[in-house]
């Protein structure tokens, strides 16, 4: 992409542009918006190499329209007509070259292309990507604040708007919700330039769309708490507590296992015997074929130690027993266990994974039922002031 057309073609081709358009030299600033402002000079796929002419770019920074007046600049659109069509692009980077003082040399980025209106030339329809590329020697022209209406026009899909484009004042900055929250994508910015706030607000924007919507969000750094005090339930270990059966089986080896080394991984194959026999008597645990021990099956404390105490005394290691946890007396009053009783203590496990569940998703209708009791046989839900039902 270094080669480049001699200044007189150059001149050439922006006078010709401009006497077509009806938009000589003199031509007031901003009296017409389609006024070349330079050529390509080269294409090689997703972007390409111009030329842009400094004298027409000069009387633009005066024009009221402050689209307008940055044209040119780095970070600026400017478009390229391809037959019916408009091609819109960012510009990159910008050199003066030395071959001719007046020129300066760009490199920008292609973003998507809008058909154009045969009366009024203007721009409708944006969409993003190329069908066709323009050619070497098609006319630049520079895009005004209509155009950027279009190109960011949020039409009439569920979006969010989250600021303005800059330099204008009027075009909203909007964000499509269902296509953003579809796929992964980053907020990524140097210290200081506002990641954190950005997150917060598009999640705000989001709540305010669909508020009947569930958002979670892991703030390892404790700094998104102030920004949803007030539409937000915070979570941390002081007030959440989840049902000890949600643990998997590395989690249940850091809360039993106290032995290290060769002996650790001994004490791990007795657990996750004891772990899977006590999954097992559950109903759920009965119903799955292919059980595991990191099934999220609920299970008794009371399962686990006796199938501890029976297992210490079946599977011993060839010199010495190998107690899981030391010993059954020793397992029991662990503190590990007694937290996790504590937690758990007057509810069976359905009450525990609703009021769980209920309070990881903030949803008030669950909360509610939560506090109600049900008759298994006829699968009746009544609160727990109401009389029994047939059933007892």
């Amino acid at each position: 992409m270094t080669d480049m057309p001699a200044a007189h073609l150059f001149q050439r081709a922006i006078a010709a542009a401009a006497i077509a358009d009806g938009a000589g030299p003199d031509a007031p600033p901003g009296g017409h918006g389609d006024v070349p402002i330079g050529v390509i000079s080269a294409i090689a796929g997703a972007s390409s190499r111009v030329l842009l002419d400094r004298a027409a770019i000069a009387p633009l920074l005066a024009h009221p329209d402050a689209v307008l007046a940055a044209a040119g600049q780095v970070g600026s659109q400017v478009k390229i007509r391809v037959g019916t069509s408009w091609i819109i692009a960012n510009v990159r980077s910008l050199a003066l070259e030395a071959a001719m003082g007046s020129v300066i040399a760009g490199e920008i980025d292609f973003l998507g292309e809008g058909d154009e209106d045969r009366a009024t030339g203007a721009l409708y329809g944006f969409r993003r990507g190329v069908t066709r590329y323009p050619m070497p020697g098609c006319e630049v022209f520079a895009v005004t604040t209509r155009d950027l209406r279009e190109v960011y026009a949020a039409e009439d899909r569920a979006n969010i708007a989250i600021g303005t484009v800059y330099p204008t004042t009027d075009v909203p900055a909007a964000l499509y919700v269902d296509a953003m929250l579809g796929k992964h994508f980053a907020l990524v910015g140097s210290t200081g330039t506002g990641k954190s706030t950005a997150a917060a607000l598009i999640l705000h924007r989001i709540c305010d769309l669909a508020p009947q919507g569930h958002i979670v969000m892991i703030d390892p750094h404790g700094e998104y708490a102030a920004a949803f005090g007030t539409n937000g339930a915070i979570h941390d270990v002081s007030n959440l507590q989840m049902p000890y059966w949600l643990m998997n089986f590395e989690e249940h080896c850091e809360v039993f296992l106290t032995s290290t080394g060769e002996q650790r991984q001994f004490d791990a194959d007795i657990l996750a015997k004891c772990l899977l026999a006590a999954r097992a008597k559950s109903r759920l645990g009965q119903a799955i074929a292919k059980l595991t021990v990191d099934a999220p099956i609920p299970y008794l404390l009371s399962d686990l130690t006796a199938s501890s105490a029976s297992k210490w005394v079946r599977w011993t290691a060839p010199a010495t027993p190998a107690p899981i946890c030391g010993s059954r007396a020793r397992s029991t009053r662990s503190r590990p266990i007694r937290a996790m009783a504590s937690c758990s203590r007057g509810c069976s496990s359905r009450t525990r994974w609703r009021r769980f569940s209920s309070a990881s998703s903030a949803c008030p209708a669950t909360a509610g039922r939560s506090r109600s009791s049900m008759c298994r046989a006829c699968r009746r839900t009544s609160p727990p002031s109401s009389s029994r039902c047939s059933h007892g």
